[in-house]
């Protein structure tokens, strides 16, 4: 059987996807490893649209409901509640690999032949299940690179986040670290001066890669103060986030390496992202830090009949809500596809 559309990924984006293909009755598989995305770890989220306050693991059980209340198969759903769905879920599963679809070729003699077939794709999961589908919408997400340094671990959650919009009201009126000298970190600290007590931006290097107008606006805030060429050794504090330990990187001669420490309520880590598309770099292009390349009008990738959306694309904001509604996007523009041209 080939698939109309074949959704990778169970976050926000990969749920609403689905939930708009059963509606418009597409046969589609929505496979994924987890629900919710990266978000299943926090424990109170603001900007969920719709609720004043939901933890992660509510937010990834009312998505997996969502999506399966319009599935094949549900319990207590009658056909006339999810509209005769053709929506199948495959959850707990890991697609390894998506490829052109190949069917034995009729020319030659040659048995071991193998011919593209026109428009369609090969989805394999990790069991050894394979599909073939005439679209695909990756919508596989990223993971935060972590902070290496001693008790980051452990008191992640605890005042070490990875989300300033999920997060930073939490800490209005107290003083908070930002790591990381991209354009993400100066942005993360712009919006934490709105109630922050006082930001302060640690990059490991000099050099700070964030766009020079963007560095210069931040920094002209009072409360706002920037310490380069440092290495983070430490994450201080028991039950809480009390501080930070840390050096300078490469201290010149004059000045002294020694250790020093820093009092902040908050750190909000902005070090880079890792995308989960390690499945699609040998048929999809991707930037140059892994993330697929898409049309930001359609969602397209640069391979016709293959979609991307959320935290996995090059767009610029990275949000749970961007990227629910990148999906829909991609998914009107799939139907489209499939249906009108």
């Amino acid at each position: 059987m080939t698939y109309d559309l074949i959704i990778i990924g169970g976050g926000p984006a990969g749920t609403a996807a689905a939930v708009y293909a059963s509606r418009k009755r597409l046969r589609t598989i929505l496979i994924t490893t987890e629900w919710g995305g990266q978000s299943i770890v926090s424990e109170q989220i603001y900007n969920w649209i719709g609720t004043t306050l939901i933890s992660g693991n509510e937010l990834a059980e009312n998505l997996k409901k969502h999506v399966m209340a319009n599935a094949i198969g549900t319990e207590n759903i009658k056909e006339s509640e999810n509209l005769g769905s053709t929506l199948l879920v495959k959850e707990g599963e890991k697609v390894i690999s998506i490829t052109e679809a190949l069917l034995p070729s009729n020319g030659g003699g040659n048995a071991s032949t193998k011919e593209k077939k026109d428009g369609n794709f090969s989805v394999k999961i990790e069991s050894g299940e394979e599909f073939l589908t005439k679209t695909i919408l990756i919508t596989s997400g990223s993971g935060r690179r972590k902070l290496v340094a001693k008790n980051a671990d452990k008191l992640e959650h605890k005042g070490l986040t990875y989300c300033a919009s999920c997060d930073g009201p939490l800490f209005s009126e107290m003083d908070v670290a930002v790591i990381g000298g991209g354009n993400a970190g100066f942005e993360t600290a712009a919006q934490l001066l709105a109630y922050c007590k006082s930001v302060t931006l640690l990059n490991r290097s000099n050099t700070l890669r964030a766009d020079e107008i963007t560095v210069e606006k931040v920094l002209k805030n009072p409360k706002m103060k920037l310490i380069k060429n440092i290495e983070i050794l430490e994450v201080q504090g028991d039950k809480f986030v009390e501080g930070i330990i840390y050096k300078p990187a490469r201290p010149p001669e004059s000045e002294a390496g020694g250790e020093k420490e820093l009092k902040v309520s908050g750190i909000f880590v902005e070090i880079g992202q890792i995308p989960n598309t390690d499945f699609a770099k040998s048929l999809v292009p991707l930037d140059e830090y892994g993330r697929i390349k898409i049309d930001a009008w359609s969602q397209k990738t640069e391979i016709p009949g293959i979609w991307a959306a959320g935290d996995c694309t090059n767009v610029l904001y990275h949000q749970n809500n961007i990227a629910a509604g990148d999906a829909v996007r991609a998914l009107e523009d799939i139907y489209l596809y499939i249906h009108a041209r």
